[in-house]
């Protein structure tokens, strides 16, 4: 090896997206050193760093090797990350509030940049507990941005979101669409830190920053091993769909059926979780270019509405998916969908997954880990 691989730091790398990221950066050959605080992620059962016999994929029969001294438990996501690709995750549990703690990894580590997932993410809390979502998206970034400011780390992938859009003026969004207009605090949340990079990045020579607006990340790996586990009842569509067809749960509730859509059901842009990660790998390709700050959608420009989903979802699984219509949310669009042509010229990025293989990967994870991690 001419070059040390490149260390990554990924805040969050436990959570859903954040797993899924960690396994291309391996396959990317970077070096993702991984914090997270469990808050939404499941511990693995006293599992040190083990990895499996070459050239056996078998979960059963895992070679233990000892973990390094004072390595935390992993946990069950990148236990299972570390059984697909074979190599050894370095993990801290760490929370990006805790400056002290922060301070300390950034000193025992050389990073060349950050993908920053960390915080919290359900709009129908952030709506009952606005404090805790300033205190933890907020203080947790600005505590995260000094710390690399003091350590001369100077490049960021942030996992942003299309709630910054607010209610679309017009469709497909593109990235010049007005932002701010959040109709949650969740929303407002990730638009106040787009705008802390975005003044950061003016005032200090040589930050670079890919802003990333994720539509409706979907699916799962390939494997089945990892994928997305809610905490008790899901706040998203897909993994609730997915429950029902397994049987956790009775019905679906569909809120509202009486939007200016198709079938009268809310339209969203769904994106596989894994052409996700895959634009992360792109966006930190592009902040070698020295690129300022960036801004792009991750989506595939499609628009699905819910009935669609959940016909889809019955053709990957086989079985039927009763649902309920009920009233409509607070905070609903009627429709959201990307126009995600700017990461495709920039970033050389497009979504590859389509709605078929969504369900399909999603439902594999579903029947292999009926009640999640």
């Amino acid at each position: 090896q001419g070059t040390m691989a490149e260390k990554i730091l990924v805040t969050g790398g436990a959570g859903y997206i954040g797993s899924h990221c960690v396994l291309e950066l391996l396959e990317a050959g970077y070096v993702p050193v991984v914090i997270d605080n469990f808050h939404n992620a499941i511990r693995g059962t006293e599992k040190p760093s083990s990895l499996p016999r070459q050239g056996t994929q078998s979960l059963s029969a895992p070679h233990p090797l000892p973990p390094p001294p004072g390595a935390d438990v992993l946990p069950e996501s990148l236990w299972r990350v570390q059984q697909i690709v074979g190599q050894p995750i370095l993990f801290q549990e760490l929370d990006i509030t805790d400056e002290a703690a922060l301070q300390e990894l950034f000193r025992k580590h050389r990073f060349s940049a950050v993908m920053h997932f960390a915080g919290l993410k359900a709009v129908g809390e952030s709506v009952q507990k606005p404090l805790e979502y300033y205190r933890v998206n907020l203080t947790g970034t600005i505590r995260l941005l000094e710390t690399m400011k003091a350590h001369g780390v100077r490049n960021m992938v942030f996992s942003s979101s299309a709630t910054v859009y607010g209610d679309p003026k017009y469709l497909p969004l593109d990235e010049n669409h007005p932002v701010g207009g959040c109709t949650n605090p969740y929303g407002k949340s990730k638009y106040f830190i787009e705008e802390m990079i975005r003044d950061l990045c003016k005032a200090e020579r040589g930050w670079n920053a890919v802003l990333l607006r994720y539509f409706n990340p979907i699916g799962a790996h390939e494997s089945g091993m990892i994928g997305e586990d809610p905490q008790g009842i899901p706040n998203n569509l897909m993994p609730y769909v997915a429950q029902v067809a397994v049987g956790r749960r009775e019905f679906l509730s569909v809120f509202g059926n009486d939007y200016n859509t198709d079938d009268g059901t809310g339209v969203r842009d769904y994106i596989h979780v894994v052409d996700l990660a895959k634009g992360h790998i792109a966006a930190l390709k592009k902040l070698k270019e020295n690129c300022g700050c960036k801004i792009y959608n991750l989506g595939t420009g499609t628009g699905y509405s819910v009935l669609q989903m959940v016909r889809a979802m019955e053709k990957a699984s086989g079985r039927e998916i009763k649902y309920k219509i009920t009233g409509r949310r607070e905070g609903d669009v009627a429709s959201c969908y990307a126009n995600p042509a700017l990461a495709e010229q920039e970033l050389g990025w497009k979504a590859a997954f389509g709605l078929d293989k969504m369900c399909e990967d999603l439902w594999r994870w579903q029947l292999q880990n009926p009640t999640g991690f």
